[in-house]
């Protein structure tokens, strides 16, 4: 039971800091990793729990470094591009 509660607190907490900071894209994206580490942890729990098969984790981690790469290589351009990863200088439209 405090295994699901600290797992609960790691998801408010990255849901909390991917609200409130804004204005990097690099917290951004840290934070959105910190929530894909806190969900994998919990299906790596249930999944234990009920005793199922693990193969389900490995497709989760497959798209969640596809996910990680595509966030770097955004970072990377908008850096190129803009000098900085400032969300004020990037003009979305």
């Amino acid at each position: 039971m405090m295994e699901i509660i600290m797992l609960m607190v790691m998801y408010m907490v990255g849901n909390i800091i991917f609200v409130s900071k804004h204005k990097h894209l690099l917290i951004v994206l840290m934070s959105l990793e910190f929530l894909v580490l806190s969900i994998f942890f919990f299906f790596i729990m249930m999944l234990m729990y009920f005793d199922n098969d693990l193969f389900m984790l490995m497709i989760f981690l497959v798209f969640s470094v596809c996910e990680g790469a595509l966030g770097l290589s955004i970072l990377v351009s908008m850096i190129r591009t803009h000098g900085n990863d400032y969300f004020q200088s990037f003009n979305l439209l």
